[in-house]
């Protein structure tokens, strides 16, 4: 039951990283300092004073800069690799004791790969936004992801099954997004 917690856990931080990149490094932080979670041996640093000062700031920052339409385009150039980069290693973090082939394929696949498809996903509905209303949505999609990203990170730290749930859904709401997407395109 612990590995599916973990899983559980990795996942629906990964899924907050594909919509935000510190914000669930910053709860993972918050979690840690606060002694919520206990971190694997080697990240403990995560919940220090100086790491939590650090990624509240960054989130602070990220958090306002996709409120600016243009630069927040261009900030999903970058925000995608660097959203499976956050994902991986929050669920490998989140993981528990297991040989390091095991747990880095597994944060490679699940916590990388759940974060890349969501970053992927609000990458290109940003996109379709800009060029649709010449980015005058782009702050109502931004404060949706922000309450997405908090919500799950807050759901993964403190009930890890249902935001696993959450995820898996998610998912599929993703994939299904594009498949139709790429139906309309192909007709």
């Amino acid at each position: 039951m612990d590995f599916l917690i973990s899983i559980c856990l990795g996942v629906g931080l990964a899924a907050a990283a594909g919509f935000r990149i510190f914000l669930p490094l910053l709860a993972l932080s918050i979690a840690a300092y606060f002694d919520v979670l206990n971190l694997n041996e080697g990240w403990v640093w995560l919940g220090s004073l100086q790491a939590l000062i650090l990624l509240g700031v960054a989130t602070l920052l990220e958090l306002l800069a996709y409120y600016i339409p243009w630069f927040d385009t261009i900030l999903d150039t970058v925000a995608v690799p660097l959203a499976g980069i956050a994902g991986t290693v929050l669920f490998f973090v989140t993981l528990g004791d297991f040989e390091p082939w095991v747990s880095w394929s597994l944060a490679i696949i699940g916590g990388g790969g759940t974060a890349g498809l969501i970053a992927g996903s609000t990458a290109a509905v940003r996109a379709v936004s800009s060029t649709s209303t010449l980015g005058m949505a782009n702050p109502l999609f931004a404060t949706f992801e922000n309450i997405v990203s908090i919500f799950l990170s807050i759901l993964a730290i403190f009930i890890p099954l249902f935001a696993g749930i959450l995820v898996v859904y998610l998912i599929y709401k993703c994939i299904k997004w594009f498949s139709n997407r790429k139906t309309k395109v192909n007709i």
